[in-house]
């Protein structure tokens, strides 16, 4: 597994826990230390203790030999990072060409590292030459699979290129791996289905649905998947939007056309903008990828658009709260990470609002389960609390942002001093009837 960021890490980390022999490489020396001691150095349910038993059953390595653990494998998994290029929908694919490169590179320099095996008797007794297989892992816009094919021309009887895309959610990553809704393997050569579904055969006899399809439909899958789930949440926000207009419950909405199944109850749940590590850059990438083919997905760029404009509004909705003067009203925040279960802050909507609201003159506090943010950190009059009550004893406003498990259930009577304190639920945790209650 080349790089252990959330995708190598989880992944290598699961395909050590199902029987495999795994490396996991990653440059950057202190990770790999930290690793080494059984620390993850992602926040994500259970990888720890996951971590640390397969470690000790001499399954899992952690190094920062990529040669060693090339040399050793069978099958490469490319796993870095693939964001949008700054201020563009243009994915930046240059950590997986490097990637690509150093493969090569070391073959170069060590002329045989593939694994030698005799043909069965009754055949053409000549030894042939396995293939190792190099497996993009990470999330790649159409025809990323070609271009490795092209770095790697000059040796393509000594490897093959295949996409098998990843579908883990952060915080039920590890049960998302274990119990899969599909296994997806993109080849343009059906020999490399066989040897992924021994790859994944203890979750294939676990009944996960392997689907082989074209190295291009892969890496489509990924993209079409991500961008229809972000438009489900895009959808119910907007809907939400109308509901409060309307004076109707949103959730009653959600209910309504959720139990119909074609539709389904999952992710039309009104809430903040989405955001995380894949949605908001995956959204971008297949509306780039598009327009490589001359194709206008007019929904998708409608969808990018209106999450844009939710962090605006809801951050903006605060005036209609406390007033047009923030100056001095003390305001905190419960929650600041994108989801529950993660340590993940990437376009989460309290990049944008915590900022605003400092520039305004409140006095910021904020507490979340995963810890103290260095986002923040320069922000002015914005602080860390450890604990819910501390954070939210003398707020004029609470902003409760993400739905943690600890949030659902606070007693706000007994934690804020004062009686006209007042709640903005981003995530509807509480319904009317119980904050009249509370």
């Amino acid at each position: 597994m080349i790089g252990t960021g959330y995708v190598g890490l989880v992944s290598g980390t699961c395909f050590a826990d199902i029987g495999h022999q795994v490396y996991c490489v990653d440059k950057d020396v202190s990770k790999i230390n930290k690793l080494n001691s059984g620390i993850s150095p992602i926040y994500e349910p259970g990888l720890d203790e996951l971590i640390q038993k397969n470690y000790k059953a001499k399954r899992l390595t952690f190094t920062t030999d990529l040669k060693k653990a090339i040399t050793a494998s069978d099958i490469i998994f490319i796993c870095v990072g693939t964001p949008n290029i700054k201020g563009s929908l243009k994915v930046d694919l240059r950590y997986v060409f490097k990637c690509t490169k150093e493969i090569l590179s070391i073959t170069k320099k060590k002329k045989i590292i593939i694994t030698k095996y005799k043909v069965p008797e009754g055949k053409d007794n000549k030894i042939k030459k396995k293939k190792k297989i190099i497996v993009t892992k990470s999330t790649v816009p159409v025809g990323t699979g070609d271009r490795i094919e092209k770095i790697i021309k000059k040796k393509r009887k000594l490897f093959s290129v295949i996409s098998n895309p990843e579908f883990l959610r952060e915080g039920e990553a590890i049960r998302d791996f274990r119990y899969p809704d599909r296994i997806v393997i993109g080849s343009n050569n059906k020999n490399e289905f066989k040897i992924m579904k021994k790859l994944y055969s203890p979750l294939i006899n676990k009944g996960a649905k392997f689907f082989p399809t074209s190295r291009r439909g892969a890496e489509l899958i990924k993209y079409a998947a991500n961008a229809f789930l972000a438009t489900k949440i895009t959808f119910i926000n907007e809907i939400a939007n109308l509901c409060e207009k309307s004076g109707i419950n949103v959730e009653d909405i959600a209910l309504g056309i959720g139990s119909d199944t074609r539709i389904g109850g999952r992710f039309l749940r009104p809430g903040p903008a989405y955001g995380g590590s894949c949605f908001p850059k995956d959204t971008k990438g297949l509306v780039f990828a598009a327009e490589k083919f001359q194709t206008n997905l007019s929904i998708v760029k409608s969808v990018i658009k209106s999450n844009h404009d939710r962090v605006i509004l809801l951050t903006r909705r605060v005036h209609k709260i406390l007033g047009n003067n923030l100056r001095g009203k003390k305001i905190s925040i419960l929650g600041v990470t994108f989801k529950p279960n993660t340590d993940d802050m990437r376009d989460s909507t309290s990049l944008k609002m915590l900022p605003y609201l400092s520039k305004k003159g409140a006095i910021i506090s904020y507490y979340d389960p995963s810890g103290e943010k260095n986002e923040f950190k320069k922000l002015f009059n914005c602080r860390f609390k450890k604990n819910i009550k501390e954070n939210c004893l003398n707020a004029d406003l609470i902003i409760l942002l993400t739905e943690w498990d600890e949030f659902k259930s606070i007693d706000f009577k007994k934690i804020v001093k004062k009686k006209n304190v007042k709640i903005y639920d981003l995530r509807n945790i509480y319904t009317g009837e119980e904050m009249k209650r509370n």
